[in-house]
């Protein structure tokens, strides 16, 4: 296959030199474009794969088998028999195979055969977003006989219908949420329900990681150990992305031993795969440094033209404001060029619309009268959508998994297709758009949790012990010897209480546990005129995003928050359409608990532990739309926020800091610009976003008495991220040095080392410096042996050393966050 332009190169991934659709898509959205200003970095061709078919097993039913052969399923795939078979066979399976491969079939074949030849089993399916919820549900109620009676139970469903659900649906949509509230503390009232689930469906189970991860895991925990005291030993099916080792995944999810079924049968159609990055402009930001043109723009470009072309396609965009700018100026391209009748054929689609917007907007993404969506990841995980041509994404969605399974929504129907990743003007972004081996040639990451994050077990014991006494066989499910050591905490905390039974729920009422980190209510955003609730923001985002004088964007309207009442959960906004859009600004202060882990490499050390983090929100900038200038700054009145985290730390002593030729004048900058780098790359080894995580660098930390650099998990308890960056330092270091180092801007900008929320508005920041410093650390971890890490004791000085702090802080900007948005689940 020739390349599509000389300068930019070509992977040809095995198919025949022909043209194809998705290669004519790209070559008609590049006509005209001058070379030299070419923004594609590389071009991959990913092959056609052909189908692996198998037999119906014997035991599917002629009745089963005749209505999914009606729907045009004449032959199940090789993957949906093995895992049929396995889950049929009693063993809990998960199948890991690509978006669209059918993983759907591989649950209903067993689930729906148990149902039929048992008329009182059960089936509870689990799913992390509402569009996939309501999709799975349309899709089994074809399937399912007339006594199936499949129904939702979630936060939409009327208190009058529950009851019905409770006593009639033999198929029941459900997601963790609601299992933690709603079923198992009234697990009495769902006796008849628990003591009859055959399967228990865990869909995109990829999606639980992290500190929320680890509370489903909890939750899964509790609900095996309800249905066993029901007399019930439910078989557990899920459903995953590639990801991994998804065997090792599954089993921490379940807390039982899992097997994986990860040879994809489904055929693939073929497609055409562009890394794309934007040029450097004219145009400059903080300091001067050069901005390049934004993904945003880029990304609405795409679309318009992609809908000008009749090319159904979906714009994945990473925070909702994003989603709503992104179609705005897809449709002003459209009716600048005199077709307001495709402008009209783009929407948004995002969390925090109301439930008849979504449902009307997914009405008109299946049917086809939408051609162009501008979207979060809500519709990573969404509904069925057939067709597809082509798939935008602005930005690194934060994995390697979302990013295969967004670029899988195209091509569906064996329609071949064009991916185009756009990157943003961010360290990793720009690392990925030139080192697209770090695309195409390495596996997806493994989902990182910790379920024995304190943070997390305590609570979840709590849960279990107010549902029934915890017995002290049982806490082996939780954990073993740490499930142990924090029941004994609880019991000197008072809440629980020992009996010769077990270990009791103490206090009052049902244990109030958000499974979604740290508890802070959700945020509604309410119109002064009216009343009108536009929609809700993420508590833990709400002091960024919302504070008064905040710009908020609701489907493609803009509004100035008036007031923030962070009490009451509410921000009052008024519709304006200004030229700027705001920026929060924070401080940060971290001191370190305890060391847990430490590796001595010479000159410089690295540490794991745990860490106290205030922070807060101190003021916001304005800044001119399109060029980022910033126009203004207001002081803010919010309280702080204390966190208590795990973080991974370098320390470097005087002789490495000598080393690095960096002088007392420069060391600050130079620490600062490798933390912002390299919080910019971990998430490409952890499955995390930028936004998980939090920083600070200083010449003298007072807890070591050395320059530092620490990053630290942006959740209470920690998410195992730094831990995962302690164990692949060489790995982290070593692609952050390459992201500064190749950049072609001259000082540094928001490609390398430049942060879009660092509370020291970027200052100071020296990018030769950070070269520097991140060679010594290479330099040292080359020359280490490879040793187990030892464990020491925490010291400190005996008094605060004078020190420069600065810091990037964990807290989210405009929810850009990459585990599913909380308004975009079902719960």
């Amino acid at each position: 296959m020739t390349s599509l332009h000389p300068a930019r190169p070509v992977v040809d991934a095995g198919a025949e030199p022909r043209a194809l659709p998705g290669d004519e898509l790209l070559e008609s959205l590049l006509a005209g474009t001058a070379e030299d200003e070419d923004p594609v970095t590389h071009v991959h061709r990913l092959a056609a794969r052909p189908s692996r078919v198998a037999a119906w097993p014997d035991w599917v039913g002629a009745e089963l088998r005749d209505r999914l052969t009606a729907r045009g399923v004449v032959a199940p795939f090789s993957h949906q028999v093995a895992a049929a078979e396995l889950a049929r066979g009693g063993a809990h399976v998960v199948v890991a195979t690509g978006t669209a491969s059918g993983k759907s079939l591989a649950y209903q074949l067993p689930a729906l055969t148990a149902l039929a030849e048992d008329d009182r089993a059960c089936v509870l399916y689990l799913a992390p977003t509402k569009a996939l919820a309501r999709d799975q549900l349309a899709s089994v109620a074809a399937l399912a006989g007339p006594s199936v009676r499949p129904t939702a139970y979630d936060g939409d469903t009327p208190a009058e219908e529950r009851e019905w659900v409770r006593r009639h649906s033999r198929w029941i949509v459900t997601n963790p949420d609601m299992l933690h509230r709603g079923i198992l503390p009234a697990h009495q009232k769902w006796s008849s329900t628990l003591r009859r689930v055959a399967y228990v469906v865990i869909d995109e189970c990829h999606a639980y990681r992290g500190v929320f991860g680890s509370h489903v895991g909890h939750v899964l925990r509790r609900l095996r150990r309800v249905c066993r005291r029901y007399g019930a030993e439910p078989v557990f099916v899920l459903a995953s992305a590639t990801v991994a080792d998804p065997a090792a995944a599954a089993t921490r999810l379940v807390g039982a031993e899992v097997t994986a079924v990860t040879e994809d049968g489904s055929p693939r159609p073929g497609a055409t795969f562009a890394l794309w990055e934007p040029p450097l402009t004219e145009r400059t930001g903080e300091h001067g440094a050069p901005l390049r043109r934004s993904a945003a723009a880029d990304a609405a470009g795409l679309l318009a033209d992609l809908v000008q072309r009749d090319a159904r396609t979906l714009a994945f965009v990473r925070s909702r404001r994003g989603a709503e700018n992104v179609a705005e100026q897809a449709r002003a391209i459209l009716r600048s060029r005199g077709r307001s009748d495709l402008a009209a054929k783009v929407d948004s689609y995002r969390g925090g619309y109301l439930p008849e917007e979504r449902r009307e907007l997914e009405r008109a993404l299946s049917t086809g009268q939408l051609l162009g969506v501008a979207t979060t990841n809500a519709l990573e995980l969404g509904i069925d959508i057939a067709g597809l041509d082509a798939v935008v994404l602005a930005g690194y969605p934060g994995t390697l998994a979302s990013m295969w399974q967004q670029a899988g929504r195209a091509g569906r129907a064996q329609r071949e297709s064009l991916v185009v990743f756009v990157a943003r003007d961010d360290p990793l972004d720009h690392y990925l758009a030139h080192h697209p081996r770090a695309v195409f040639g390495r596996p997806v990451e493994a989902t990182v949790t910790d379920p024995a994050n304190p943070y997390v077990l305590g609570p979840q014991l709590c849960c279990a012990a107010a549902e029934l006494p915890l017995r002290p066989e049982e806490l082996a499910d939780f954990g073993g010897p740490v499930a142990e050591a924090q029941v004994a905490e609880l019991v000197a905390a008072g809440q629980l209480r020992a009996r010769p039974t077990g270990w009791y729920w103490a206090g009052r009422g049902r244990p109030d546990v958000d499974i979604r980190g740290s508890g802070a209510a959700p945020v509604s955003i309410i119109e002064r005129d009216t009343g009108r609730l536009l929609g809700t923001v993420d508590g833990d985002a709400s002091h960024a995003t919302v504070h008064t004088g905040a710009l908020y964007v609701h489907r493609g309207d803009t509004f100035v928050v008036d007031e923030f009442d962070d009490e009451d959960a509410c921000a009052v906004v008024h519709a304006e359409s200004p030229e700027w859009t705001t920026v929060a600004r924070d401080t940060v202060d971290l001191s370190i608990v305890s060391i847990e882990r430490t590796r001595r490499l010479g000159a410089v050390t690295a540490h794991t532990g745990v860490v106290d983090v205030t922070n807060q929100v101190v003021a916001y900038q304005r800044r001119r739309l399109g060029t980022g200038e910033v126009l203004a700054e207001f002081p803010l009145d919010l309280p702080p926020r204390q966190l208590r985290t795990r973080a991974v730390w370098l320390t470097l002593d005087e002789r490495a800091v000598g080393r690095a030729d960096v002088d007392d004048a420069a060391l600050p900058g130079s620490l600062h610009a490798a933390e912002h780098a390299s919080i910019g790359i971990l998430p490409l080894l952890a499955t995390c976003d930028r936004w998980d995580l939090g920083g600070i660098s200083t010449a003298l930390h007072p807890d070591t008495g050395a320059a530092t650099i620490v990053v630290y998990d942006g959740h209470p308890g920690g998410a195992g991220f730094a831990e995962r960056g302690y164990a692949v330092l060489r790995e982290w270091l070593q692609a952050t040095r390459a992201t500064v180092a190749s950049c072609e801007c001259e000082s540094g900008c928001p490609s390398c080392v430049q942060s879009p929320k660092c509370g020291n508005g970027n200052d100071p920041l020296d990018k030769r410096g950070a070269v520097r410093v991140l060679d010594v650390v290479l330099d040292e971890l080359a020359a280490a042996p490879e040793l187990p890490a030892e464990d020491v004791a925490v010291t400190r000085p005996p008094a605060p050393f004078a020190t420069t702090v600065t810091q990037e802080t964990a807290e989210p900007a405009d929810d850009a966050r990459q585990a599913p948005d909380p308004d975009d689940l079902v719960f």
